[in-house]
């Protein structure tokens, strides 16, 4: 959906909200799956003017699979995950599971493939910063209402895993 939609900007603003990061974290991926498994990682609740993507990372502690529903940049062939965790003051956990665990599995617009994630170092980051902000403002927000440098990370497909 375009951001200049109605639609896409009320979405856009809600979600920016101070509500919208209290309530979120526990019903929007929740909605994601549910959705994602009735429609066979076709659709998810979330999609809309940011494009959404779903991650299964091996956990950091557990060694098991989890599946997290992210909004991500899709960019020349790869993927940028910003860990905004709704704009709180804690790293989301999946950026913890990319950080040990770097190869997992990706589905977006009902494909699946194994990417390796990379963690941007401040250059990098400083770089595709402006090209993110452009798809999802919302991230500055994110920024300036948990007071932390939110990681980033680059999904690389992996031709032959």
């Amino acid at each position: 959906m375009d951001r200049s939609h109605p639609v896409a900007r009320i979405t856009e603003k809600v979600s920016g909200s101070a509500l919208f990061a209290k309530i979120a974290p526990s019903l929007v991926p929740r909605l994601d799956r549910l959705v994602y498994k009735l429609t066979g990682g076709r659709r998810m609740m979330s999609q809309g003017p940011v494009p959404t993507l779903m991650l299964t990372a091996i956990g950091a502690k557990s060694g098991e699979p989890r599946l997290v529903p992210l909004a991500c940049i899709p960019d020349e062939g790869c993927f940028y995950l910003v860990g905004s965790n709704f704009g709180r003051q804690n790293h989301p956990a999946w950026t913890t599971n990319l950080m040990k665990n770097p190869r997992a599995e990706a589905t977006f617009e009902g494909k699946t493939f194994v990417v390796d994630a990379h963690l941007l170092d401040s250059a990098e980051k400083a770089h595709i910063w402006p090209h993110i902000i452009s798809k999802w403002p919302n991230f500055d927000i994110y920024v300036e209402r948990s007071g932390r440098d939110l990681r980033v990370f680059r999904l690389d497909p992996v031709e032959n895993p």
